[in-house]
């Protein structure tokens, strides 16, 4: 007979494991120090709550106790007082025990305060036999009912049995039963106030919760005040960085705490290793431009010597053309290797004095006027930054009557260069027509027309742009606006 074998188990499910949960994107985009700072105050408000609970708690026990003690005095004085044989003054026949009424004056008169109050809060009764014996003067003439099944709080010799009193009022009682000479069973009920508990209670519950929600506000500034000085490093470390991309260091300086030192070596050698790149590409690119330039001057060369003008001039107007291109490109290609306007910090001023100052010697048929603004520093490679000064101070000397002005100013987090000539200047059709690749609107003068559309196209590569319009003085006004470096805006 072939032995029962057990089903295989089931196949796995198929397909990708369920993503994990994610967190709510509220508290994936809080910061470092709001994470730190609340997931501490947090914890300070938690730990307040409980200490004012536990604080509580104590404290209800402690007046509980204070009340239960009360009433168990006035129970031991009830007891002493129907225990207590009659004074010698008083006749006793044998050994016979006292008559109920010598009972009732021995309790009248352990009727104190605050029992013995008319209309009070506190009672006590003493019943013996089942028949009321006697009864605090705050009763009234009034009994005081305890039922079987009430209700209790607290536990234990603190122990009070919850009920209402001959006006409805909320009250807290005791009993006890003892036995009497003769047989008898008197059971003695005591009761105060529900207040007497509550009330001390409620006051000084009011002034801990005070103080603790006091405790907790210190505490949570103390935290963070803890927290912001625990970032600090995290801030000067931010600000070195900031100080590396802008070109004013080239390294992360200063002294971090151990838990930091290990990535400022990490963001170091990464620089390094960045700046070693970047002194490749540049190496590489200065090789193609050299691979490319030799040929071309090579073909103009040959140029020259053709006996045709015409085809002299054509063959020159095609190789200005390509070297050019060939510079736009390579211009390009050397824009990228440096990242940008990335760690890039050029003094505008200083290099506007210096191309002004040569092109004077060139030409001194025109008068360059410069209005520097001093101190600011453009993120612009300074070889980027001379040929779009170059080309725009050389496009107005070309084409002014006699003057050229050069300015130089900041608006916000930007340099604004304006150079602006007395020529005649250029209507709004020929301002589109001439930021055109190779377009010339005067075929008299030396060009090609790549001046202006070239400047245009390097300040987009550092984010800046060429704006072209009416100057005052009567020519073409240029406004180049480059972005300032990091450190010098």
């Amino acid at each position: 007979m072939t032995p029962h074998r057990p089903p295989p188990p089931p196949p796995p499910p198929r397909g990708p494991p369920p993503p994990p949960a994610r967190r709510p994107r509220a508290l994936r985009d809080l910061s470092l120090r709001a994470r730190l700072t609340l997931s501490a105050a947090l914890f300070v408000l938690a730990a307040i709550v409980v200490t004012g609970v536990l604080i509580g708690t104590v404290l209800e026990r402690f007046v509980r106790g204070e009340v239960a003690g009360r009433l168990d005095l006035q129970i031991a004085t009830l007891q002493t007082a129907l225990l207590t044989p009659p004074p010698p003054d008083e006749p006793r026949r044998g050994r016979r025990p006292p008559e109920p009424p010598s009972l009732a004056r021995a309790l009248a008169e352990v009727d104190g305060a605050p029992f013995d109050r008319p209309r009070g809060d506190w009672f006590w009764q003493v019943d013996v036999d089942g028949r009321m014996l006697a009864r605090s003067r705050s009763l009234g003439g009034r009994d005081l009912v305890h039922e079987d099944d009430a209700s209790s709080i607290g536990g234990g010799p603190d122990r009070l049995d919850l009920g209402c009193g001959p006006d409805g009022q909320a009250i807290v009682l005791r009993e006890d039963e003892i036995a009497l000479p003769g047989g008898r069973e008197a059971r003695i009920l005591v009761a105060a106030p529900r207040g007497a508990i509550d009330n001390p209670l409620r006051d000084v519950t009011l002034q801990v919760a005070a103080t603790l929600a006091g405790l907790g506000a210190l505490l949570v500034a103390a935290i963070f005040a803890q927290v912001r000085f625990g970032l600090k490093p995290l801030d000067r470390l931010r600000t070195a960085l900031v100080r590396v991309r802008s070109g004013e260091r080239e390294t992360v300086e200063g002294r971090y705490p151990a838990e930091l030192e290990p990535l400022q070596r990490e963001l170091n050698a990464l620089i390094e290793q960045d700046a070693a790149n970047l002194r490749q590409s540049r190496l590489h690119v200065a090789n193609l431009a050299h691979g490319l330039k030799t040929p071309l001057a090579t073909l103009s060369a040959a140029a020259e010597r053709l006996p045709d003008p015409d085809a002299r001039a054509r063959f020159l107007d095609l190789s200005a053309l390509m070297d050019r291109r060939v510079r736009h490109h390579l211009r390009r290609a050397r824009s990228a290797a440096l990242g940008g306007p990335v760690r890039q910090r050029t003094d505008l001023a200083r290099h506007a004095e210096d191309l002004a100052s040569t092109l004077r010697k060139f030409d001194p048929r025109v008068a360059i006027e410069t209005r520097p603004a001093p101190g600011l520093f453009v993120a612009v490679d300074q070889e980027d930054l001379d040929e779009m000064l170059g080309n725009l101070l050389d496009n107005a000397c070309r084409h002014a009557s006699g003057r050229v002005v050069l300015e130089t100013a900041q608006e916000g987090a930007q340099a604004v260069v304006r150079i602006a000539d007395d020529g005649r200047g250029l209507s709004t059709d020929e301002i589109a027509a001439v930021l055109q690749p190779g377009r010339r609107l005067d075929e008299t003068r030396p060009g090609h027309g790549f001046g202006l559309p070239i400047t245009a196209e390097i300040a987009g590569l550092y984010g800046g742009r060429l704006a072209l319009g009416r100057a005052p003085e009567g020519g073409l006004e240029v406004r180049l606006t480059l972005p300032l470096s990091a450190a010098g805006a």
